[in-house]
């Protein structure tokens, strides 16, 4: 008798707006694996989909922008 179990892993995606964004650069300190800046200093996403380790790193980004330009679902 085999146990066969399947582990789906958690996915979460991200979106950024460029318009709120005013180039503090707290989402690119916390992950920069995610996210980087623009000439401007404006947020860039380099991936719209985190999963596993790197969400809880994106989850504080998320939470950590002064203006509020980073929705994560």
């Amino acid at each position: 008798m085999s146990d066969t179990t399947t582990s789906e892993e958690t996915t979460m995606r991200i979106q950024a707006d460029t318009e709120r964004c005013q180039g503090h650069g707290r989402c690119a300190l916390l992950a920069p694996e995610v996210f980087d800046v623009d000439d401007l200093g404006k947020v860039l996403l380099l991936r719209d989909e985190v999963s596993g380790s790197e969400i809880a790193d994106i989850e504080e980004a998320v939470t950590s922008c002064p203006e509020s330009a980073l929705t994560s679902q």
